[in-house]
């Protein structure tokens, strides 16, 4: 990740911050989070969020004594930051892949520390559908390769789903594809 955003940004500490910011827009974290998240002084981590904080690429909040930030999503760049991290780790490659080829996928979530917006280098999937596990496994592989991360998936029925539901809504989960419903 940090060798494609490298050419562009020269702070490890921002390009982290990008991610764990822009992958998942709904998160929000505080100083001392981040600086033991990425192993760094909070004086690195406050150097750059003051920066992100004054391009106005993060809102920051008070709460209590801590100050929170989180992406600002009515930036004009947002969408395109938020493209680039998904393309940077590789998630965009998966999920194409998994639609054209590997059966009826009706929906994908990420769960675990990248639905937290934390790049860990496993990424863990949820697959609901009908996929096709061998392909699914040789698409897995390959992707690994390019994106320099385990993917981790699991499928599941809508049934199964469905059974399992209250379970996956306590923990942090993304959903990063659904099947559009045919209009009536």
């Amino acid at each position: 990740m940090e060798n494609l955003f490298a050419g562009l940004i020269s702070s490890k500490t921002r390009i982290k911050l990008l991610v764990r910011f822009f992958f998942n827009p709904m998160t929000r974290a505080y100083l001392r989070e981040l600086a033991k998240e990425f192993n760094v002084s909070t004086n690195a981590v406050r150097e750059e969020l003051n920066q992100l904080t004054k391009t106005n690429l993060l809102k920051s909040e008070k709460n209590g004594r801590s100050v929170y930030y989180k992406a600002n999503q009515d930036h004009p760049l947002f969408p395109e930051l938020k493209s680039m991290v998904s393309k940077v780790i590789g998630l965009d490659q998966v999920i194409d892949g998994i639609v054209t080829r590997l059966g009826d996928l009706e929906a994908a979530y990420l769960l675990g520390d990248y639905a937290e917006g934390k790049d860990t280098g496993i990424i863990d999937l949820l697959l609901v559908g009908d996929i096709d596990q061998y392909h699914l496994n040789d698409l897995s592989r390959k992707t690994e390769r390019y994106a320099r991360r385990k993917i981790r998936s699991l499928v599941l029925t809508r049934d199964e789903y469905d059974k399992f539901l209250a379970e996956f809504q306590s923990r942090p989960r993304v959903l990063i594809w659904e099947a559009k419903q045919p209009q009536p």
